[in-house]
């Protein structure tokens, strides 16, 4: 059996692979042939190269194969990512949104930072790695414009107030942010979904509209997908 790719069901941009023993899996074309950012597997069909996207080491992939029923990264959307690390799912949603969309990428760890430039940004015209905490959102409000959609996954303890702090400042009205909840980051003495629910009265107070919350187990163990929209 010969690789196939298809559209998504639910996404653009995002496509199902059926690999040669018959497995599903997602991925996503590359906007970078030829490079592979964190091993994944590149297939190449009609012209096109795609990346299969791994669900164990990306939440995003994670919460899709979950069945979340509304992504609002998108083609051409600008997009600011808080804890970007070193590039695992941003490179993916850099090839959702294409060319004409941008990633404002935002990383505290140097470290992090610099295999981000040096294996992932470098390479992509459509990706801006920027030093800084996400805590402090006015550091860096010259450096980045207004964005259709927030992505956030911090290891920090107010990880939803950070992300409303954020989206006071670069979100467009009605527009969309998608938090990556770490329970044990915030809390390790209470029950995951007391800590979900504690990040979602949050953002609710906030003004935001939870739209859905997704467990992201098998794949990430205490974690959940808030999907929530901003005040038009």
């Amino acid at each position: 059996m010969n690789v196939k790719i298809m559209p998504h069901p639910v996404f653009r941009d995002i496509y199902k692979a059926i690999l040669e023993d018959g497995a599903e899996r997602i991925a996503t074309k590359n906007l970078t042939p030829g490079r592979n950012v964190y091993g994944e597997r590149l297939i190449q069909i009609d012209g096109e190269e795609y990346r299969i996207w791994d669900p164990f080491r990306s939440k995003l992939a994670a919460a899709i194969l979950k069945g979340m029923k509304r992504l609002p990264i998108k083609k051409n959307s600008k997009v600011l990512y808080l804890g970007a690390a070193s590039g695992t799912t941003a490179s993916h949603v850099s090839d959702i949104v294409g060319e004409g969309g941008y990633v404002y990428c935002i990383e505290f760890s140097p470290r992090s930072i610099r295999d981000l430039i040096d294996n992932v940004c470098r390479f992509r015209i459509n990706m801006a790695p920027i030093l800084a905490d996400a805590r402090f959102p006015s550091r860096y409000m010259t450096l980045v414009s207004k964005v259709d959609a927030i992505y956030c996954d911090i290891a920090q303890p107010e990880q939803a107030r950070i992300l409303a702090d954020n989206a006071k400042i670069f979100l467009k009205k009605g527009c969309w942010i998608m938090l990556a909840v770490k329970a044990r980051s915030i809390d390790v003495t209470k029950e995951p979904s007391e800590i979900y629910e504690r990040e979602i009265d949050v953002l609710r107070r906030e003004g935001f509209k939870i739209f859905e919350v997704i467990n992201l187990e098998p794949y990430e163990k205490d974690h959940a997908m808030i999907i929530a929209q901003s005040k038009a």
